[in-house]
């Protein structure tokens, strides 16, 4: 047996990458083809703010980031449909928001601790048995909504007027993909932390619509793409004593240049 399948905390961490690594880029192949990359940053952000209100009431960090994405992602909806501004004004409202909540939270629990820092850049190594459950049970919802309701959300996708005309709840099925960005983003940050969130979601997701040929192939790749670079990261993380988080995110843009240098442009 490999080295690093001999340790519990590996063990956890390698699934935790793996589950991460399958639910991350199937909403990121979404979220750049419809030029929002910029919504799981502001997610993140808006989840900071959570996870220090969390860590200030002795609370779950996870839950509260968890609430605090699910009303950003509400918010930021309302803001585009009922008070009628641009997607990014609405975003950028948001992200300052978040921001502006966690280091007032932060400030009134004394300032950043150990607990804080490990959600803010990752700790993989510090997975534990409830994190992988609660992993696995928001990322089968992520991904079962994406089944079910994939070919409402390709339409909203590429042409959303057209799926208006056709009869289709735009509002709630945008509503409904920024909700689910939301979830993502709180079950991410176990792995790569709330500051590099975004970049697991999207980078995968670029890499893998520069060589893919069709919507369906771009959304296997890039879940083939995040998991090499997530589990490659983590592997690097323990022989080479680096933060995995780094390690993965570094990986993927390897990944992402090597795509496009090499692989044809669609």
């Amino acid at each position: 047996m490999p080295e690093i399948l001999q340790y519990g905390f590996m063990q956890r961490a390698l699934l935790a990458g793996a589950m991460i690594g399958t639910i991350a880029p199937v909403i990121g192949v979404f979220l750049v083809l419809r030029r929002l990359s910029l919504i799981a940053d502001t997610l993140a952000h808006v989840a900071l703010a959570g996870v220090a209100v969390g860590l200030l009431l002795g609370a779950y960090p996870v839950a509260g980031a968890l609430v605090a994405a699910l009303l950003g992602a509400v918010g930021i909806e309302r803001l585009r449909t009922v008070g009628r501004l641009s997607g990014e004004t609405a975003l950028a409202i948001f992200l300052s928001g978040g921001l502006a909540v966690a280091v007032v939270v932060i400030g009134l629990a004394g300032g950043f601790n150990v607990g804080l820092f490990t959600y803010l850049f990752g700790a993989i190594t510090a997975v534990q048995p409830r994190d992988l459950w609660v992993i696995l049970i928001l990322g089968l919802v992520v991904l079962g909504a994406v089944a079910v309701l994939y070919k409402e959300l390709f339409a909203i996708t590429f042409d959303e007027q057209g799926a208006r005309v056709q009869g289709l709840p735009v509002e709630g099925l945008n509503l409904l993909l920024t909700v689910l960005v939301a979830v993502t983003v709180v079950v991410a940050m176990r792995i790569v932390g709330i500051l590099l969130t975004s970049a697991l979601i999207v980078i995968p997701a670029v890499t893998a619509l520069r060589l893919a040929r069709n919507f369906r192939s771009a959304l296997w790749m890039a879940v083939a793409c995040s998991l090499v670079t997530v589990l490659a990261g983590i592997t690097a993380s323990f022989y080479l004593d680096i933060p995995a988080s780094g390690a993965i995110v570094l990986g993927g843009i390897l990944l992402f240049a090597g795509a496009s240098l090499l692989g044809p442009r669609r």
